[in-house]
């Protein structure tokens, strides 16, 4: 009789063996068969751990696009001034179109927000995740922090805190590890840089968070990672359709992600009839980088 200490070995070696072996059929059957592309527009919520409604500017307006047939994933970030065309035909910031729909029906800011840009731009726009300052802090942190390479020094004197107040925040060149606030505040600087600059940061959190996630040392923190996901974000993405993505992600990786920020050429400084400063989107230096990047 086999001792019970062996019999439990065997029954846990043959029971992860058999999970790899599914999840090599699963992953090798993706790449057989690849599910289409998918447009995901990421919004962040410009709202205080005390405001408890979503009536709120996207502070942050990411569109990603990933393509499993031609192994491709895209970051497109949007500037928040930039002016168009609102869901009933008025003019605006790109920001505000969560915010006036969520003020009107609440839930409706998210399909205004995929509206608005789908109507200006052109693109499919499949699927959206939503999350606030707050939740951000959560996710980060739930995996240990990251690890983000930061190319230039940087401060901001007025950097906005919770209480309304404000602080001072500095960063020195080079790797650091940053913690969930530290990564927001990293991400969220707008004094000494332009928002241009800031889209840039934002997607270099992004890709460390990515990094992050594929080290085998954050893999223990799955659950937390879970746990804070649904605590702090919104999505119309579902379970199977994120599996059937996965991957791809895996397979281009953090530092094979193609990404792009609306800057430049591609936008004009405007003053509106009110006084305020936007940016005009300059469609014929636009256009051509959403045809590379979305197909259309």
């Amino acid at each position: 009789m086999r001792p019970f200490g062996d019999f439990v070995r065997g029954y846990l070696v043959g029971f992860l063996g058999g999970g790899a072996l599914l999840f090599g059929l699963i992953v090798a059957a993706l790449l057989m068969f690849p599910p289409p592309r998918t447009n995901i527009l990421f919004l962040g919520l410009d709202r205080r751990p005390d405001e408890k409604t979503f009536v709120s500017r996207t502070d942050t307006m990411i569109l990603a696009t990933i393509y499993p047939e031609q192994t491709y994933a895209g970051l497109l970030s949007i500037p928040r001034d930039l002016y168009v065309r609102l869901p009933g035909g008025a003019e605006g910031r790109i920001n505000t179109a969560h915010f006036l729909a969520e003020a009107e029906t609440p839930g409706a800011g998210p399909a205004a927000a995929m509206e608005t840009v789908r109507a200006n731009f052109g693109v499919a726009v499949h699927n959206y995740v939503r999350m606030d300052l707050a939740g951000f802090v959560k996710i980060v942190d739930a995996v240990g922090g990251i690890e983000v390479d930061v190319p230039h020094p940087l401060i901001d004197y007025e950097y906005p805190t919770d209480d309304y107040g404000v602080t001072t925040v500095a960063f020195e060149a080079g790797r650091q590890h940053m913690d969930g606030a530290r990564a927001l505040a990293y991400a969220r600087i707008r004094h000494g840089s332009s928002d241009f600059q800031r889209a840039e940061r934002q997607q270099l959190v992004i890709q460390a968070l990515a990094a992050r996630l594929l080290q085998p040392g954050a893999w223990a923190y799955l659950p937390r990672l879970i746990a804070a996901v649904k605590q702090s974000a919104s999505t119309d993405l579902t379970f199977l359709q994120a599996v059937r993505l996965a991957p791809t992600l895996l397979r281009v990786g953090p530092s094979g992600l193609d990404h792009r920020v609306i800057e430049g050429e591609m936008v004009q400084p405007h003053t509106t009839e009110s006084g305020g400063a936007v940016q005009l989107p300059v469609w014929a230096t636009i256009n051509p980088v959403l045809l590379e990047m979305f197909g259309q």
